[in-house]
């Protein structure tokens, strides 16, 4: 078996090594790392992932507990927390299902199958991906800690994954979206995704002291993914449409979008909104997602001629090859270059000739 590239084995060898597929909410109910719910401690987050695997009757409870303080001393956040302990769930019960009691007797191929079990769910390769690199994170902690032995991960399995490029909204769609706006919450809402890049997550969380209208700027104490502040600014429509909304939103609360009690919308909430927005511009057949409103805003605020490092400090990317996927998904300083180069190259005015060495 080519353990390197599990997704091109036989479908025999998968099933040789699958378990009956249990059902998600059974092993975690109520903590889907997709769901939104109200904010609680991270330490009865950990209570509550305790607590299940206790009534999975999984023997690596105490390896699992002493895993997740260890993630919460590193100061991780409580969705990554929450994320990795799922997917450690997700493997914990699919060894038990092998026969492997004890995690000392873990394989590399334990790990082959239960990868080539996620695929054959039907999951995605990044999210295949990303829960093999909960499991490895696992491992390597037991590792660490002197409870497996290093060669275990001596040789990692590589999930291949599509390097696609970011899902923009079509700049006629924006203007159907703009055009149905006249919710004073949810112009105010969509407008600063689409005029800022932040993520969904930071302006569900953005508090009201954190807007500068003066400033025209939104003050990021802490991004959501690598935990670095950042400001963004703010444009003339969408200062117009927060103004607005500041004087309908209950003052009593601090949160720029609440929802119930007070409490920060939430993101089931923030995108039921975006779905009937997209149902009134007639643009529900398309896959857009809140998330294109980010990448939109990367892609026209490069097409205006904003800088890749200008971009880079907006969108908080700690890696600037990240920001550089947007500039192959549209730059018309890249279009207007080919465009003058094949003039050139259509007027018959290429000089010289090219060697061709045998």
């Amino acid at each position: 078996m080519n353990l390197e590239h599990v997704s091109v084995e036989s479908s025999q060898s998968r099933h040789q090594h699958h378990p009956p597929q249990e059902n998600k909410s059974t092993i975690f109910p109520g903590s889907d790392p997709e769901a939104s719910c109200p904010p609680r401690s991270t330490r009865a987050d950990i209570a509550q992932i305790l607590a299940r695997l206790s009534d999975k009757g999984l023997s690596a409870k105490e390896h699992v507990e002493a895993y997740l303080h260890d993630m919460h001393r590193r100061n991780c956040r409580p969705n990554t927390i929450r994320t990795n302990s799922y997917s450690v769930m997700l493997f914990l019960v699919f060894v038990k299902q092998l026969g492997k009691i004890q995690l000392e007797t873990l394989t590399r191929e334990d790990i082959s199958a239960f990868v080539e079990h996620e695929q054959d769910r039907g999951l995605a390769p990044t999210s295949v991906h990303s829960r093999l690199r909960a499991v490895y994170a696992f491992l390597n902690f037991l590792i660490q800690d002197d409870v497996l032995h290093p060669d275990l991960l001596k040789r990692k399995l590589r999930i291949k994954l599509p390097d696609s490029l970011p899902r923009a909204i079509d700049p006629e769609d924006i203007k159907q979206l703009l055009a149905v706006l006249k919710v004073p919450r949810d112009r105010a809402l969509i407008l600063t995704l689409l005029r800022t890049g932040m993520r969904i997550g930071e302006l569900l969380n953005t508090r009201v002291q954190d807007l500068n209208l003066k400033e025209q700027c939104i003050e990021i104490f802490e991004a959501q993914k690598n935990l670095v502040g950042r400001v963004v600014y703010l444009s003339k429509d969408a200062q117009a449409a927060l103004k607005k909304w500041l004087k309908l939103k209950d003052s009593q609360t601090n949160y720029l979008f609440y929802g119930h009690r007070g409490r920060p919308l939430c993101y089931e909430a923030a995108r039921a909104v975006f779905k009937r927005i997209l149902d009134k511009a007639q643009l529900s057949h398309k896959p857009y997602s809140l998330h294109c409103l980010r990448h939109t805003f990367a892609s026209e605020m490069l097409n205006g001629g904003m800088s890749l490092q200008s971009l880079q400090e907006l969108l908080g990317h700690s890696d600037i090859e990240m920001t550089r996927r947007y500039a192959r998904l549209t730059d018309n300083t890249r279009r207007e270059e080919y465009y003058k180069a094949m003039q050139i190259i259509e007027r018959g005015e290429i000089n010289g000739h090219y060697r061709l060495d045998h």
